[in-house]
């Protein structure tokens, strides 16, 4: 499977570079279609802009339906300030002090992208005596504009106006010993995985015994990326995200996390004793855990009235909300899994 492992980090890192802040991901999702579409499976969007992909198999009638969400973290022009900069709005799980001084991008309705940098307000700490004592906020934090602005209105001369989109720059990396850093591999590495599961399958010329679709969401990080477009079928849902990596939990960044239980409950019994046993088949380093702050699109898939079971795995994430790291081992893992569980 490290051939597999190799391109899935590949096609990840190239949807690193796309732009997806929640609301904004067009652009993403055309990507996952295509890479789909490149490997020949049948791939399609849902009115909510995410994409379906139908990875064969036999049973059609106990369908198995695997989730990962394309959608990231990002922020929202609230403000435009009377000196010309930018008071944003988070979107999804940002912490303002997990990108403070990170560059960005502003994305305007109608007149292109402008460059930023989101600072504290009042950022020189040779002028400023609160600095280091100042807790950060989206409250005391802006964007400043890499633009000759000094207020409000030769900002919006700009096109700039209230509901643009801020995308944080994912400053990705693979470094020479196997660590995969960067924004947002919540949940792009996992959507990497994906494709090289499907691209496994397309080589070897396997047919799943019971039929496998692909969902890759575009509003998991405010909470209903999965409430719709279950294929029909489907008895069966795992959510492939990232495995949380911390105090008190075993995953690593070089595991598979198996989730028991999240701040949602625990996850089917069944499912769970399944992707254990896959794991031990597969010979995949893996660890089970349970998530204190969590949730997923599987999650969302429930609440929204689908009668599935239902489970959740993932490449260890390290700093995840923040600058993450993860491993190529952990991507191997978890396609091992998802091999010896799907069969």
């Amino acid at each position: 499977m490290k051939q597999y492992m190799e391109y899935a980090v590949t096609k990840a890192v190239e949807l690193l570079s796309i732009d997806s802040p929640t609301g904004y991901t067009e652009q993403a999702a055309q990507y996952v279609r295509n890479a789909f579409a490149e490997l020949g499976y049948e791939a399609s969007f849902t009115r909510k802009g995410s994409v379906i992909i139908d990875l064969g198999g036999k049973d059609a009638e106990n369908a198995l339906l695997l989730e990962a969400h394309t959608d990231t973290l990002g922020g929202m022009v609230s403000e435009i300030k009377g000196n010309g900069r930018l008071k944003i709005t988070k979107l999804g799980g940002l912490n303002a002090n997990n990108v403070e001084t990170e560059n960005c991008r502003v994305v305007t309705k109608f007149n292109g992208i402008y460059e930023g940098t989101f600072q504290l307000c009042n950022a020189s700490c040779h002028v400023n005596a609160n600095y280091n004592s100042t807790s950060r906020s989206f409250d005391v934090m802006e964007v400043e504009l890499d633009e000759t602005v000094s207020n409000a209105e030769e900002a919006r001369e700009l096109g700039i106006s209230v509901g643009d989109f801020v995308c944080f720059d994912p400053r990705t990396r693979v470094t020479e010993k196997g660590y995969i850093k960067s924004r947002f591999l919540d949940d792009k590495l996992s959507v990497g995985i994906l494709l090289g599961y499907a691209k496994y399958l397309k080589d070897e010329n396997i047919v799943p015994e019971r039929r496998v679709y692909v969902h890759v969401t575009t509003y998991e990080e405010v909470g209903h990326g999965g409430a719709a477009g279950v294929p029909e079928g489907v008895t069966e849902a795992i959510s492939v995200d990232m495995g949380c990596v911390g105090e008190g939990l075993d995953c690593t960044e070089r595991t598979v996390s198996i989730c028991a239980k999240d701040s949602g409950g625990p996850y089917d019994y069944g499912v769970v004793k399944g992707l254990i046993e896959a794991a031990k088949k597969e010979n995949a380093d893996y660890a089970v855990d349970i998530y204190p702050m969590y949730g997923s699109d599987v999650e969302a898939t429930l609440s929204a009235g689908h009668d599935i079971r239902h489970g959740l795995i993932g490449p260890g994430v390290y700093a995840s909300h923040g600058y993450e790291r993860s491993h190529k081992d952990g991507v191997l893992n978890t396609l091992k899994v998802l091999k010896g569980y799907i069969g």
